[in-house]
């Protein structure tokens, strides 16, 4: 391992704390021209701001702290530990810590991928309660590396050029995930712009809506099973293989509750969630579902479950529109609206072609996501021999 000095960070860099005028929201600090920085603005895994949502007066700067464009900052509140670089001279809230003057003996690319690296440290050292918070001290008696500047810019070439793999991957998984849609689009057309190619039915004259249910969950003869009981949770994976519950064939018999086939075409229809998404996934194993569920089985007309939800999905705006809130708070989608959203019937012989290509492409975007998984590995490692003086 390289032998290289270590500094506190207080002792070769100037730290201040954000401060946030009060009463929050008053116009006469808020509402002005100046960019007020809130933790909230950096979306997740961001290197750099540049933009925020809320701006400051100059009244309201006088009571906060002014950073330059290009400041390094460090979040001391909420995702405690987390570097940024600010594009514009901004006013900063009280959730961060502002560093510089370290620039004789740091590069600042260099610090930040150390800050990065540090992450958990940080995490660690902030005193546990409602919400972690780093203080200044704790920050100022942080021990970092450091080597010499040519050395620094060695190990931020590597980094950054790793960096820029882990982006050019999330690029081409971001093209790979837009692919369906516009596959759909140009198969079948825009069921919402009328651009349809075959004539459409409503949904309920297709398929019948399988309900959910909850066993007793007092009752553990009902629990624990084989059986996989998808709930709105359980709809963040690409398709559903498996489920955080399970029930067993005792739920199936002494219940009301259904078991559903597999390939079936399952969607949300009660939660929060329905806020902003309405979650529609094909189970490929049989499933039993809650009462926040529907599982929609075709009836007569054959329809293949990868075009029904893709068709659904070319919806979802739509979906979206027709959500309620019911008389306790949650969102809600009504059977009697989800029943009546057309669906276009295109020959059957489109939908397995449309289906052979939906399949082809998962196992693209599993090679993928096999590939970003090994990439993510390497970069840590590269970045942890890094910080430990072994590259």
């Amino acid at each position: 391992m390289t032998s290289w000095t270590t500094r506190k960070l207080g002792e070769i860099a100037r730290i201040r704390r954000g401060a946030s005028p009060r009463p929050k929201g008053d116009p006469r600090y808020f509402g002005g021209d100046i960019p007020w920085l809130k933790i909230g603005d950096v979306p997740p895994g961001s290197r750099f701001v540049s933009q925020t949502e809320e701006g400051v007066t100059r009244a309201g700067r006088d009571l906060s702290v002014y950073v330059e464009p290009g400041t390094l900052l460090l979040s001391n509140s909420a995702s405690v530990g987390r570097p940024v670089i600010t594009e514009v001279g901004a006013c900063i809230h009280d959730g961060w810590l502002a560093i510089d003057g370290y620039e004789s003996e740091l590069r600042q690319d260099f610090l930040y991928w150390c800050l990065i690296w540090s992450h958990s440290q940080f995490q660690q050292l902030a005193p546990t309660g409602t919400q972690k918070n780093l203080n200044i001290g704790l920050v100022t008696g942080f021990e970092v590396a450091v080597p010499s500047l040519e050395d620094q810019k060695r190990i931020v070439e590597l980094l950054d050029a790793a960096d820029e793999l882990r982006k050019l991957r999330a690029n081409a998984d971001r093209r790979t995930e837009a692919f369906l849609p516009a596959l759909f689009d140009q198969m079948f057309g825009d069921p919402l712009k009328e651009t349809s190619h075959s004539p459409s039915v409503p949904l309920g004259e297709i398929v019948d809506f399988g309900s959910g249910a909850t066993p007793p969950k007092e009752n553990p003869e009902f629990w624990n099973g084989m059986t996989p009981w998808v709930s709105p949770k359980d709809m963040k994976t690409k398709e559903i293989t498996d489920a955080e519950d399970h029930v067993s064939t005792a739920a199936f018999e002494k219940t009301n509750l259904q078991l559903i086939p597999k390939d079936t075409v399952l969607i949300v229809v009660r939660g929060m969630i329905l806020a902003h998404t309405v979650p529609i996934r094909i189970c490929r194993v049989p499933v039993a579902i809650n009462q926040d569920m529907k599982a929609l089985l075709p009836t007569k007309q054959a329809i293949e479950p990868e075009y029904l939800r893709w068709s659904l999905q070319a919806q979802h705006a739509h979906l979206l529109n027709q959500v309620s809130t019911a008389g306790h708070g949650t969102k809600k989608l009504d059977s009697d609206k989800l029943r009546s959203v057309t669906i276009p019937l295109p020959p059957l012989h489109l939908q397995k072609r449309f289906a052979t290509l939906v399949n082809e492409i998962g196992g693209l975007e599993a090679e993928q996501a096999s590939s970003g998984h090994r990439l993510e590995n390497f970069f840590h490692s590269l970045l942890d021999r890094a910080f430990r003086g072994e590259l």
